[in-house]
């Protein structure tokens, strides 16, 4: 990165600060719970054409894409950030600030991301600076939880192996993930004839038959290739202490940073599944979502690509890149063989609760971050 790039980021960014604050409590207060992004992404596109963009629509999957650069232009590189967050909240979301730190639900993960891709955006449709291939700059929808990264999923299925190099901007300063970690996540029901607890000894008990499948579960011995985990994490059903269940569910994932493990841990699933069934009750399996781990990736690529941001934020922000893997928008091209890289733009805390801050200094480093890697992307 050289020094002119790092002193157009810095005069951009000062010249920037009282509008991101407002910027990040206008988007803040507008719900947008997964699958219901109807609202933000309304935002996003209105407040992109405002600043000039002349290529920008919202997607059937809920995404706002804005393209950058040459219309024609056969390669592309993604910048990202999520619009939906983990509450379901379709009033106003509550906002405060405090010493320099402003709170609502969802404010880091991911308003606060979003609002520096927005702004950097903003800078390359104004500048027009030189770019070396074309740009989309996508507000996602579907990345938390169930949404299950349909909104990513939505985005390649659409422009394919165009898109050459893929950042999202995700999480806390100064993270930096490039290593996927997949899931997959199942909800299991059985269902048996039940009855009177006295009467009816003997019949089978779902939840009896389900113990014996978590038991079961317990015991299958994860892939050493890449760290892989499993987790059954919720177990309800059953009426009255005097009744035999008729029903009973539980939900059940696991995890991998290698995807030919998640597809391991999938088979000894199924077989765990077959072994339990029609022991006096019927047991059905419903795939809730599924995350893809890192699918066929050039090492020595992705090796390059990602060395370069560890060098846009150690220059910017001074700090070690944290480089912990991650399950993010992500997944995606890296279960393709694109390169990407998630990165954290904002320093915060309590994500995932009500409570959660930013504080409000840290969007001036992190909106550099973002535009510098947009002025000089990594190679891919």
């Amino acid at each position: 990165m050289n020094e002119k790039t790092i002193n157009v980021c810095r005069a951009y960014a000062d010249a920037c600060r009282a509008e991101q604050r407002d910027l990040l409590m206008a988007l803040g207060k507008i719900p947008a719970p997964t699958r219901q992004e109807d609202l933000r992404a309304a935002f996003c596109r209105d407040w992109l054409q405002a600043q000039g963009a002349q290529q920008v629509h919202i997607d059937a999957a809920k995404n706002v894409i804005c393209q950058l650069g040459a219309p024609d232009a056969r390669d592309l590189i993604v910048f990202a950030a999520h619009t939906d967050i983990v509450f379901p909240d379709l009033e106003t979301l509550p906002m405060r600030e405090e010493g320099g730190k402003l709170f609502a639900p969802g404010i880091g993960d991911d308003t606060a991301n979003l609002v520096n891709l927005l702004l950097a955006a903003r800078y390359l449709i104004r500048e027009k600076p030189s770019l070396p291939c074309g740009v989309l700059v996508v507000a996602n929808a579907c990345e938390e939880g169930l949404g299950n990264l349909d909104g990513t999923k939505a985005l390649f299925a659409a422009y394919g192996t165009r898109i050459r190099a893929y950042y999202s901007f995700d999480m806390y300063l100064p993270v930096c993930c490039h290593d996927a970690v997949g899931s997959y996540r199942y909800r299991v029901t059985c269902r048996t004839p039940g009855g009177h607890s006295y009467s009816d000894f003997g019949n089978a008990n779902a939840i009896r038959l389900l113990c014996g499948l978590v038991e079961e579960l317990y015991r299958i011995q994860p892939p050493t290739r890449a760290r892989t985990t499993y987790n059954v994490g919720r177990i309800e059903g059953g009426t009255t202490v005097n009744s035999i269940a008729q029903q009973a569910e539980l939900l059940y994932e696991f995890r991998s940073t290698d995807q030919t493990c998640l597809e391991e841990m999938d088979r000894k699933f199924k077989a765990a599944l077959e072994h339990w069934q029609h022991r006096g009750g019927t047991l059905e399996a419903e795939l809730l979502g599924v995350r893809p781990g890192n699918g066929p990736l050039d090492p020595q690529a992705l090796a390059r690509f990602t060395d370069h941001s560890i060098h846009v934020i150690r220059t910017l922000t001074g700090r070690e890149p944290d480089l912990t893997p991650g399950s993010t928008d992500s997944n995606i091209p890296l279960s393709l063989g694109i390169v990407a890289n998630t990165i954290g733009t904002v320093e915060g805390g309590r994500p995932h609760t009500r409570q959660e801050w930013v504080d409000l200094e840290s969007l001036h480093t992190g909106l550099q971050v973002v535009l510098a890697l947009m002025l000089e992307p990594g190679t891919f």
